[in-house]
């Protein structure tokens, strides 16, 4: 059942505002674009509004110390936080007055910022005391090589300068490796920043690339208690959970109402990464963009459209990314998604003009790189479509897109170790993305490697256990396998949620119940297809074979119902169908058998040795498949 969304109140946009000013100030450029985006796509009369100023107490109740609050155990609800009133928490105070006193310095460590200069940044803010200070020193060493440190260790740019020297190499990691972290850790906790919710994101990221997962959560809630309008936070968070039930776990933790809009911006995110949203996150959207909350939104509308592509209604998602073009033609975000949508659906003029679009606004965005690559393999060049996939992740290393596009086109190129390399690299980015372990699933599958391949496609299948395709190519490997029962198992499961008409699994559920010798099981999924395509009135040469093995089963097997048998053969014999011949010889069978019967007397024994057949002859029937 859908929560509703609270309207956008004065306080929401004053929060907005301010949160513009305190991301940028301190670097998070994505936070405060996403800031931006959202307050200016807010009604103007709401933007208007005459607001209270912001109270200096940041929280009615004090913050618990890290220390105080367990690891989550998700779900438990005994673990609920505390909610803090919107006004205690809508904005953060900070130290205005340190801030005045050291603002030239903090304006020349953000310039050199700015210019990517990292180590000069922090070397330049090292003496200083207020938050931003502190937080732009230890963002900075976490970006560049310190100079700072006591030790000669290797940050984030060394080290994927490193990783990079050892690329194709057995000795290279499957991800950069950051030695600085934990000093870097220990750098930001030592500013006695329990009470700083900026400093505790950082220590949160910290903690999660040094794979403390816990701990990173426990630091996300606490600065989201303490300042809820950092949305890098709630990235962050939504980057470490790792399923739906997780995700609801989380939500009695969190510090704000599920009605307020970060939390259901939150929870769709989420629900995106983990390609699992419904019609539940689809209707949320939707409240979101009428005239009381942010009609406006392109980011929101992007939203949607993401939901409509996992839902698989490409025509809906095709329509809202246009509009979100029309509205602004150089909006590259998601443009990626977008050219997925023409790809699927084989638009090739739309998906090329796109194309020609985009290289010319930035062709060294990732997301643009994908596009020229979907642009290329819908032209079957798939080594030109590689190019530019490899050229992505180049640009960005974290880009899972553009490994697990890569392993499509090895795939199509018949190159199966090379498509292997690519999904790996796609697993190590992001294990809960379903794609890059199908992949992995297909590759070997070309190989004839089916227990590897069907170890992949469970894992593909935890993670989306509705994909009707993923239970498939499990059945698909158990039946290479030799394995009947285990792939009739996985066929029925498929079924569970394909469409209603869907024939084509019926029909394998079937040939492996008659491989097992099982041919009351295997005739009762003869006759669903047989009823399915009667009722969608599709032509007797697409249900003839079906209706074949129906007939010998009741006349040979022990069926018994002769009547059925001739009506089916009857129309089968009077088709075009390549069963037409072999239905008007079960015909003449099945008419001489009825009159044997009657003859007999019905259920006479006259009637009941007729049904003995010869052992040998039954088994040489040629059964229909």
């Amino acid at each position: 059942m859908a929560v509703a969304v609270n309207a956008i109140s004065g306080e929401m946009v004053d929060g907005l505002r301010a949160a513009v000013k305190e991301s940028a100030d301190r670097g998070l450029h994505y936070a405060s674009k996403w800031a931006a985006e959202l307050l200016a796509s807010t009604p103007t009369h709401k933007r208007r509004s005459p607001f209270a100023p912001p109270p200096s107490i940041l929280a009615s109740t004090p913050a618990r110390t890290p220390g105080s609050m367990a690891p989550p155990q998700l779900p438990t609800p005994a673990l609920s936080a505390v909610l803090i009133p919107e006004r205690n928490i809508s904005a953060w105070g900070g130290d205005t007055q340190a801030d005045e006193d050291e603002d030239d310095v903090l304006n020349e460590g953000m310039a050199c910022f700015q210019a990517r200069e990292f180590a000069r940044a922090s070397h330049i803010l090292k003496e200083c005391r207020t938050s931003r200070g502190r937080f732009l020193r230890v963002y900075s060493q976490y970006l560049a090589t310190p100079h700072g440190l006591t030790s000669p260790k290797a940050s984030e740019k060394k080290a994927i300068q490193n990783w990079n020297k050892l690329d194709g190499t057995r000795r290279q990691p499957s991800a950069p490796i950051n030695t600085s972290l934990l000093e870097l850790y220990e750098i930001a906790t030592g500013f006695k920043a329990d009470t700083d919710p900026w400093l505790l994101f950082l220590r949160g990221l910290l903690l999660h690339r040094l794979g403390r997962r816990a701990e990173a959560i426990e630091m996300c809630l606490l600065s989201l208690k303490l300042y809820i309008w950092n949305w890098s936070v709630w990235v962050l968070l939504s980057d470490m959970i790792d399923d739906a039930e997780e995700l609801s776990g989380i939500f009695p933790l969190i510090p704000v109402s599920q009605t307020h809009p970060l939390v259901q911006f939150f929870q769709i995110r989420t629900l995106n990464a983990l390609h699992q949203p419904t019609e539940n996150e689809l209707g949320i959207c939707e409240r979101l963009l009428s005239s009381e909350y942010f009609p406006h939104s392109l980011w929101v509308m992007s939203l949607r459209a993401c939901i409509l592509y996992h839902l698989h209604d490409f025509g809906q998602a095709e329509v809202q990314f246009q509009k979100i073009l029309e509205i602004d033609p150089y909006r590259i975000d998601d443009i990626d998604i977008y050219s997925n949508i023409l790809y699927v659906t084989e638009n090739r003029l739309k998906l090329s003009k796109l194309a020609h679009d985009f290289i010319n606004i930035d062709r060294d965005r990732p997301e643009v790189c994908c596009l020229i690559g979907n642009h290329y393999s819908l032209r079957a060049e798939h080594e030109k479509a590689i190019k530019y996939f490899r050229r992505a992740t180049d640009l960005d290393r974290t880009y899972l897109s553009a490994w697990t596009l890569m392993g499509h086109e090895y795939v199509e190129m018949k190159n199966s170790h090379a498509a292997i390399e690519a999904y790996r690299r796609a697993v190590d980015v992001n294990r809960k993305d379903y794609r890059a372990w199908f992949g992995l699933g297909q590759a070997y599958e070309l190989l004839n490697m089916h227990q590897y391949a069907l170890y992949y496609y469970q894992h593909a299948t935890a993670l989306r256990p509705y994909d009707v395709r993923l239970w498939q190519a499990q059945g698909g490997s158990y039946e290479e396998m030799g394995r009947f029962r285990e792939a009739i198992e996985c066929y029925k499961r498929a079924l569970l949620g394909a469409d209603v008409n869907e024939v084509t699994i019926d029909l394998k559920i079937a040939k492996l119940h008659d491989e097992l010798g099982q041919y009351m099981e295997a005739a009762s999924y003869h006759r669903r297809v047989i009823d399915l395509s009667l009722a969608a009135l599709k032509p007797i040469a697409e249900y003839a074979r079906s209706a074949v093995y129906l007939a010998r089963y009741h006349l040979y097997r022990g069926g018994g119902d002769l009547v059925l048998a001739l009506q089916l053969m009857e129309k089968v014999a009077g088709s075009n169908s390549e069963e037409a011949d072999a239905a008007q010889e079960l015909v003449k069978e099945i008419t001489a058998k009825i009159a044997a019967k009657q003859r007999g007397g019905g259920s006479g024994g006259g009637g009941r040795g007729l049904e003995r057949m010869d052992t040998a002859n039954a088994a040489t029937m040629n059964f229909v498949q």
